[in-house]
């Protein structure tokens, strides 16, 4: 059954034209039917209200069809939204019609023979309009799905633990919990030094288990008011607060760098070991408070120091200094 309420623009600067179109059409029961006498009364008559399918004249002054299907065109982007669009048209050059149809046209109808041929494309035109209208809607809802997703997700999916995502809101939160009560926030960054070598030793699935025996070697060391977080390929970060700074130290988290270098993790490839570089970043509330990107950028760098003397490390943030 055809869509009576399908919104249909006719334009054409010839009266006469206009209204012998805009009468065939409400002859079939099309009840949504407007005109517009050249094509800047269209485009703002289209801004008002989108169409599903606009007849245009393909001659006319200031603009004519093709100008006009530029500006339909650009007008959709925007709005997210296809019109179907037809030109009235006594050509039948193959060149003129080959450049309609690269300058967007979906159809024609030969002045000719406009009486027979227009209720059967506007039929045509209803279902290619409103299937390019609902793919165009389930797109831009996949989109506003994935976006919503991407904000809320903070898991890590291979090993279960909280994101990248996740770490720098705690940081976030822990950096201003020690600034109004003091003490310290500690930002501990473990990376495995021979990860690539590993790689090329091991299949995508052993790396798989070797994640995951890591995120669990690393969950029963840390304190359980500790947050841990993968934040990158080979890289956990151990968020943690001391209300006294003065217990902010290495020492804190030994267990940590003796649990993960010292004993091999099981895989079914075999135990592997792994040598895993640690930096301990302490936030004092006292020198006042870093940013989170303060925080990371001292990590970094002070993770080179550490798989390069295969120690410990200990670094602080330098306040305000830019990349």
């Amino acid at each position: 059954m055809p869509n009576l309420d399908l919104p249909i623009l006719v334009v054409d600067d010839a009266k006469f034209s206009s209204m012998v179109v805009g009468r065939t059409l409400r002859n079939a029961g099309y009840r949504d039917v407007r005109i517009a006498n050249d094509a800047l009364a269209a485009l703002a008559l289209m801004k008002q209200r989108p169409v599903s399918v606009l007849i245009a004249d393909w001659l006319m002054p200031e603009m004519d069809g093709l100008a006009l299907t530029d500006q339909v065109r650009q007008q959709d982007e925007r709005n997210n939204h296809y019109t179907y669009v037809m030109l009235l048209t006594a050509r039948e050059s193959v060149a003129a019609l080959a450049e309609a149809f690269d300058r967007g046209v979906d159809d024609f109808i030969y002045k000719s023979d406009m009486t027979k041929q227009l209720i059967p494309r506007i039929f045509a035109a209803d279902r290619m309009a409103e299937r390019q209208n609902t793919l165009l809607r389930a797109n831009a809802l996949l989109i506003e799905n994935n976006r919503e997703l991407e904000s809320s997700n903070i898991i890590d999916l291979e090993t279960g633990l909280c994101n990248n995502r996740y770490g720098r809101d705690r940081l976030t939160k822990m950096l201003r919990h020690a600034e109004s009560r003091g003490g310290a926030s500690a930002y501990v960054l473990c990376g495995i030094r021979n990860w690539q070598e590993l790689k090329r030793k091991h299949p995508h699935t052993v790396m798989n288990e070797l994640s995951v025996g890591i995120a669990r070697r690393l969950s029963a060391l840390i304190r359980p008011i500790d947050v841990l977080c993968r934040v990158g390929d080979n890289q956990f970060a151990i968020i943690a607060y001391f209300p006294n700074s003065d217990h902010c130290t290495t020492t804190a988290f030994r267990r940590v760098f003796d649990g993960i270098n010292h004993k091999a993790l099981k895989t079914t490839a075999g135990y592997i070991s792994i040598e895993a570089g640690v930096v301990l970043c302490k936030a004092d509330a006292q020198n006042g408070t870093p940013s989170i990107q303060d925080m990371e950028r001292a990590s970094v760098h002070g993770l080179v120091d550490a798989y390069e003397t295969r120690r410990f490390t200990e670094t602080a943030p330098e306040i305000g200094v830019s990349a």
